[in-house]
């Protein structure tokens, strides 16, 4: 598919996702976070689901959380949020954002799906151990999974804290993180993924 057929596709998916009701989670939206970016990205980031600001707003990772996530960039890949393209798991807030329960995420999975065939990164990051465990289909917890790069779809997928859980848990959480941005700029400098896994 070209670059243009695959960017208007996404646009047709973002419309889609902006007036569904598959959920509970529509009922107390303010609005659909789909995701924000570039839809030619190589690096993409997944986290869980919008938070208040992020459904005030509009656009995923805008609070303290998002300030991190965009200085880690800058700082250990050298790019900005514009060069990369950040999603998450469900697009609408769990009420006091709870953990999004089963039903949402089946609802939401052809949305995230849809976004990561389609922008067709060669990484992707996933944030914090929701979106982790639900991209891996894995119980194990993100202190035992990061570290690691793992076959996600035909790519690289390299899972990482939550930039909240390194707001909360100091020095050492942020120079782990680090250590996995420096590991996935180092596979987007490399060659692409030939097998889908």
């Amino acid at each position: 598919m070209s670059a243009e057929r695959a960017h208007e596709e996404l646009a047709r998916l973002r419309e889609n996702a902006l007036g569904c009701t598959r959920c509970v989670l529509a009922r107390g939206r303010t609005q659909v976070v789909f995701g924000v970016g570039n839809p030619s990205a190589e690096l993409m980031f997944v986290g869980e689901g919008p938070g208040r600001e992020e459904d005030l707003q509009g656009e995923p990772f805008v609070g303290r959380s998002g300030k991190l996530l965009d200085l880690l960039m800058r700082q250990e890949i050298g790019i900005g949020r514009e060069e990369c393209y950040i999603a998450n798991v469900v697009k609408c807030r769990p009420p006091g954002n709870r953990d999004p329960l089963p039903a949402e995420i089946e609802a939401c999975r052809p949305y995230l799906e849809g976004q990561i065939d389609l922008i067709a990164p060669k990484v992707v990051v996933t944030l914090g151990n929701f979106a982790t465990k639900t991209l891996l289909e894995t119980a194990e917890g993100i202190r035992r999974v990061r570290g690691r790069v793992y076959p996600f779809r035909g790519v690289h997928l390299v899972p990482t804290y939550h930039p909240a859980a390194a707001l909360r848990g100091g020095g050492e959480v942020v120079a782990e993180m680090r250590a996995d941005f420096v590991r996935a700029k180092t596979l987007l400098r490399g060659p692409a993924m030939t097998a889908r896994s």
